[in-house]
């Protein structure tokens, strides 16, 4: 399981407050994640395996809807969890697990943010990376979009990207940025050995400095009738298209 942390998110200051089956079902498979509190309609808490010294406070539908954003779909499940514990880009390097990277360049959308992670568990990813000042905070909307995979995926946030994709580069890593104004198709930029593919925001794309410091960039071959895709969905393709590679 994931380790990750420094973040923070609503309910208690220092907790972030959880919602939806799968997001808590994995919170609580977690080891790594301490579960404080859960609250749950009676149907919903029947299906759930929970450890023995947990509070757990059976509560209505409208009680819970009461404790989540406005139409928040809690299924009957709402947690107060403790963040995870730090990721270190060092140890993910250290480790050569053989999946890509994904380095989003201030990617501040959390439901973004949570569906990335989602493919990143999809399709093999090693990591996570984005800027700790430029990326949303361990919190509930997040963990609903990841649909459980906040819980599996290693998310490293370090002070600056340029730093890290060049210590990406010293262990290897070729390091594809993705963008639309390069005739350079993804395909093409593959090369063997490990991959970071690096993602910027919706609309800005990639900062100058972060995409001077790729060693190539490539974009996604779509059709001229669309400008863009949404982040979450480049970077499900890239990561389809870097497996396909591999296998």
């Amino acid at each position: 399981m994931a380790k990750r942390g420094r973040n923070q998110g609503s309910g208690n200051a220092q907790r972030p407050r959880f919602w939806g089956r799968h997001a808590v079902e994995a919170a609580l498979a977690n080891p790594e994640r301490v579960v404080r509190k859960l609250w749950a309609t009676r149907a919903a808490s029947e299906h759930l395996t929970l450890p023995k010294d947990l509070a757990v406070v059976l509560a209505d539908v409208a009680d819970l809807g009461r404790m989540v954003p406005a139409d928040a779909p809690h299924q009957g499940l709402v947690a107060e969890v403790d963040p995870l514990e730090d990721v270190w880009l060092s140890d993910i390097l250290a480790q050569d697990e053989g999946g890509p990277i994904l380095v989003l360049d201030q990617v501040t959308d959390p439901h973004n943010v949570g569906a990335v992670l989602r493919s990143a568990a999809a399709f093999g990813a090693a990591a996570i990376v984005t800027q700790d000042r430029h990326a949303p905070v361990e919190g509930g909307a997040l963990a609903k979009a990841a649909s459980g995979a906040l819980e599996l995926v290693p998310w490293a946030r370090v002070v600056n990207l340029s730093r890290a994709l060049e210590e990406m580069a010293e262990a290897g890593y070729w390091r594809i940025g993705l963008a639309g104004e390069t005739d350079m198709t993804l395909e093409a930029a593959f090369t063997p050995g490990k991959i970071a593919l690096v993602l910027g925001a919706e609309g800005e794309g990639l900062r100058h400095n972060v995409a001077q410091h790729c060693d190539v960039l490539a974009r996604l071959p779509i059709s001229d009738r669309v400008e863009s895709l949404n982040i979450s969905n480049a970077a499900a393709i890239a990561l389809y298209a870097t497996q396909q590679r591999a296998g």
